[in-house]
C-alpha cells in the first residue's frame, strides 16, 4: 500500500485548525491533526516543504519506520513544530491501517482495557459565586470530573475564564492581549473557592484546577498544602517543567496530586518526573508528542511508575486528536482521566465523528480507523483567522508565565 499523495487543510471553523490528508494507491486515505495553537502556519510550512515530498511512495504499514525516519532522519530533532508534524503523519498512517483492516483503531492498538472514558469539563466563572454555579451546570449534564478556574479578585482577564459556557479559547485575537498576574492574590483566593465547591457540591465529583506553569515550585508547594483538605483530583501544570527537578520540593511539602506534560515533546521532557515519581499524571497528548507511536512509549514507561494517563484535550487540538486520544484512552492500562473541552457546533460540522458523551464518559464507536473525518467543501467556507494566545505581566509590568 503505498502513499501517493499527502496535502494540508487549513480551516477556521470556530478556530484554527491544521489537518494533514494523506492518500494511497488502494484508496484508503488518513488524517491526522497537526494544529499549533497561535503557530499554525509554521508547522502547514514544516509538513510541506519538509515531511510531505518525503513521503510520497512509501509503504503506507511501515509506520514505525516512517516514525523513525521522520524522527531521527531530522537532525535538528523534537521541539512543537516538528512533533506535531510527526503526529500528523502517525495519526493518519493509523487511520489508514485500521481502515485498511477494517478494525477501529483501539483493536490495533492491543484491544480494549475499558468501555468509556472518563472526561474532566471545564467550569470557569468570574468569581467565586459564578464558578460554583458553572461547576454545578457541568454536575448537571452528567459530569463526574469538573475542572474549575475562576476570575481572582483584583485581576483583570484571569487564565481559563472563558467567553463561552461549555467553551473556552484563548486565542482571542490578532496580536498577543496582555493580561495582568499577581500570584500572592491568587494563592489567598483559591482555597476559598475550593471551601465553596466542596460545602456547594460535596466530595463525590472529582475537583481539578490548572495552575498554568505560574507558580514558583515554593509557592506550588505552598498552594499544594492549602488545597489537600478539599481532595482535589491534580493540581495542574503548577510550575514550568523545564527543569524537571523543581517537582522534588512541591513533592516533598504536599499529597496534592500532581499533573504536568501538555506543552511536552518527547519522552525526555517527563523521564525524571516519571521515573522519580514527582507526578501522578502525565498529560502529554497526540499531538504534541509525536502521535500514538510515542505516546504508547511515554505511557508504557509511565506505567512502571504508577503514573497515570491525562491527556490534554482542549479546543486547541481537533476532533482527529480527540478521535485518536478516545481510542489510546480506550486501549492504555494505565489510564487516569480524558480532557474534555468541547468543539463548537461548527467544528464538529467540518470534522464529523463517532464518539459520544453519556454520563461523564466518552465512548468510541467501531467506525474502522479512529472514528474521525473531515468535510473539506465544508472546510473550504472557513478560511485561515491569525490568531495568538495572550501573554502576561505581574502588576509592575515584568514578563511571567501566561
Amino acid at each position: 500500500m503505498r502513499i501517493t499523495g499527502a496535502r494540508v487543510i487549513v480551516t477556521s471553523p470556530g478556530r484554527n485548525f491544521v489537518t494533514l490528508k494523506i492518500e494511497t494507491d488502494q484508496g484508503v486515505y488518513g488524517i491526522g491533526d497537526a494544529t499549533l495553537n497561535g503557530r499554525e502556519k509554521s508547522v502547514v510550512a514544516y509538513l510541506e516543504d519538509h515531511v510531505i515530498p518525503v513521503l510520497i511512495g512509501r509503504d503506507a504499514r511501515r509506520i514505525e519506520d516512517i516514525w523513525q525516519f521522520l524522527y531521527r532522519g531530522a537532525y535538528w530533532r523534537r521541539g512543537p513544530v516538528t512533533m506535531r508534524a510527526i503526529a500528523a503523519v502517525d495519526v493518519a498512517l493509523w487511520d489508514i491501517k485500521a481502515k485498511a483492516l477494517g478494525a477501529p483503531l483501539y483493536d490495533l492498538l492491543g484491544g480494549r482495557s475499558r468501555d468509556g472514558v472518563l472526561v474532566y469539563g471545564h467550569a470557569n466563572g468570574s468569581d467565586l459565586e459564578d464558578t460554583v454555579e458553572a461547576v454545578g451546570r457541568y454536575i448537571d449534564a452528567g459530569y463526574k470530573a469538573v475542572r474549575a478556574q475562576s476570575g481572582v479578585p483584583g485581576l483583570d482577564l484571569a487564565y481559563g475564564v472563558g467567553r463561552g459556557d461549555m467553551y473556552y479559547e484563548p486565542a482571542d485575537a490578532t496580536l498577543p492581549t496582555e493580561t495582568t498576574w499577581d500570584t500572592r492574590k491568587y494563592l489567598r483566593y483559591l482555597p476559598t473557592l475550593f471551601e465553596a465547591l466542596r460545602k456547594e457540591h460535596g466530595f463525590d465529583v472529582a475537583l481539578l484546577h490548572d495552575g498554568h506553569h505560574r507558580m514558583t515550585p515554593r509557592e506550588a508547594a505552598q498552594l499544594g498544602k492549602s488545597l489537600e483538605p478539599y481532595d482535589l483530583f491534580w493540581l495542574e501544570d503548577s510550575t514550568p517543567a523545564e527543569n524537571q527537578e523543581a517537582f522534588r520540593l512541591i513533592r516533598q511539602h504536599t499529597t496534592t496530586p500532581l499533573a504536568v506534560g501538555e506543552v511536552f515533546n518527547t519522552i525526555w521532557d517527563a523521564k525524571d518526573l516519571i521515573q522519580e515519581q514527582l507526578i501522578d499524571y502525565i498529560r502529554t497528548t497526540i499531538v504534541g508528542a509525536g502521535g500514538l507511536t510515542h505516546l504508547r512509549r511515554i505511557a508504557d514507561f509511565a506505567s512502571l511508575w504508577s503514573v497515570r494517563t491525562g491527556c490534554h484535550g482542549a479546543t486547541d487540538l481537533s476532533p482527529v486528536t480527540m478521535g485518536a486520544a478516545l481510542h489510546f484512552d480506550t486501549w492504555v492500562p494505565n489510564f487516569g482521566i480524558q480532557e474534555y473541552m468541547r468543539h463548537s457546533e461548527e467544528t464538529d460540522a467540518v470534522f464529523p465523528h463517532d464518539y459520544r458523551f453519556d454520563k461523564g464518559m466518552l465512548y468510541v464507536g467501531d467506525t474502522p480507523g479512529h472514528g474521525v473525518d473531515i468535510d473539506e467543501a465544508l472546510a473550504a467556507k472557513h478560511p485561515y483567522e491569525p490568531r495568538q494566545l495572550p501573554v502576561a505581566r505581574l502588576e509592575d509590568g515584568t514578563m511571567w508565565n501566561w
